[in-house]
């Protein structure tokens, strides 16, 4: 873990489990779709991906739980043992399970820090959810090469090759 200036804290509600992030995530995705919003109670999913391996438990401890998933794979959310806040997420990808975990932006410290990068499932949104037009969006999801950035690309790769499993 390199970069003080990328350095994140969040945590639950209740203050008994608190993570560390260390780096700029992967991308940030606002996800729309029926899944999401079932899972978070809400209109949609604001997730930020960053490599499981730059996400540090600094205090606490945590119960998974698998939710299926429109895919079949199924989800496991990561949740504080005591509130059971929602912390972050890991998709049943081969093996990129272990490897990328979707943490949820409103239990960072200062969420206003990582806004959307794409709208994915907007096919599912809700119809009074109105998207700012600047924003990049697609009807289900994306084409990684055209919407994640070269950076970004590259440290994916690295996560598939460890994986021996490509999603891009």
């Amino acid at each position: 873990m390199n970069n003080k200036s990328q350095t994140r804290d969040g945590g639950c509600t209740c203050g008994y489990m608190r993570y560390q992030v260390i780096s700029e995530p992967l991308i940030v995705h606002c996800c729309h779709c029926r899944g999401c919003q079932k899972n978070s109670g809400s209109s949609f999913a604001l997730n930020a991906l960053f490599e499981a391996d730059r996400v540090e438990l600094i205090s606490g401890e945590v119960e998974e739980i698998t939710v299926p998933t429109p895919s079949g794979t199924g989800q496991i959310i990561t949740r504080c043992c005591k509130c059971k806040v929602a912390l972050w997420s890991n998709y049943n990808m081969g093996g990129l399970r272990e490897r990328i975990r979707f943490i949820r932006v409103g239990t960072l410290d200062d969420p206003d820090q990582l806004p959307p990068d794409v709208h994915i499932y907007t096919c599912s949104k809700q119809p009074w959810v109105i998207l700012p037009g600047e924003e990049r969006r697609v009807e289900r999801f994306y084409i990684f090469k055209e919407t994640w950035s070269p950076e970004s690309m590259d440290r994916l790769a690295k996560i598939e090759e460890a994986a021996g499993f490509t999603i891009s």
